[in-house]
């Protein structure tokens, strides 16, 4: 199979590609087009993710835990949190990604299980959108960065399962990593249960921000009616120290 300098080479080039392209052939903004490109170079390295300790897991989580706190500070904002709790909610996050998801991949997981396949590429793809910030296009541009670079690793490591030399020649692991299904029921049944809740969670966010922004606003209004509602006198009386 390909090593991690190919995977993260070959996802990299990929990833400015991809900002480069959108850049010129759709105006999408500079800052989109390196953050898309970003994201899609260490997507490169997501699969690898279930080959225990090693250099993939430890990149990919401490890039994952610097990452996702920063990338939720515009969701955050729109729900109003203070500027502290945001601090707080960001470093909780980091702590548990850094370390809480180092030890489940490890414990949990198994090298070119289900994280080597198609549905594992959708549900990191709806993980992206689902952080990501701006309008719809926008959004699916980012998600659609997360895809490529990982479906950039499960090539390479197909392409790397076929030896030409005395003739062609299909390694033990060949369809291993394009693959839509795994060993064993629970693997399969844990995949797609993620994959279906994700994606209900992906078409159910915008009525869920809807009716919270609106219970906000009617909120926000029933104060603004109380506080009209306080007599003058008292909203404009002056309390000196020694009262």
């Amino acid at each position: 199979m390909a090593g991690f300098k190919t995977h993260i080479t070959f996802s990299s080039i990929l990833g400015a590609g991809y900002g480069t392209a959108a850049y010129f052939l759709y105006d999408v903004p500079i800052p989109s087009c390196i953050l898309a490109g970003g994201l899609c170079g260490v997507s490169g390295m997501l699969p690898d993710l279930d080959s225990g300790p090693g250099r993939p897991l430890h990149e990919s989580m401490a890039f994952a835990a610097a990452v996702i706190p920063v990338m939720l500070i515009h969701h955050l904002q729109q729900m109003g949190l203070s500027h502290e709790m945001i601090i707080i909610i960001g470093a909780a996050l980091y702590l548990l990604i850094r370390f809480g998801g180092a030890w489940l991949l490890q414990r949990f997981t198994v090298h070119r299980g289900m994280f080597h396949s198609i549905p594992a590429a959708a549900i990191f793809g709806e993980i992206g959108y689902l952080l990501a910030s701006g309008d719809t296009n926008l959004r699916l541009y980012k998600a659609g960065a997360v895809v490529l670079g990982y479906m950039s690793h499960l090539f390479l490591d197909e392409i790397w399962s076929i030896e030409w030399a005395h003739g062609l020649h299909f390694k033990s692991s060949f369809g291993t990593a394009l693959k839509i299904f795994g060993h064993g029921w629970w693997t399969n049944f844990s995949a797609y249960a993620k994959l279906s809740v994700l994606t209900l969670v992906l078409f159910l966010q915008p009525a869920w921000m809807q009716q919270y922004f609106q219970q906000s606003d009617n909120q926000t209004a029933v104060n603004s009616a109380s506080a009209s509602q306080t007599p003058k006198s008292a909203a404009h009386r002056i309390v000196w120290p020694w009262q």
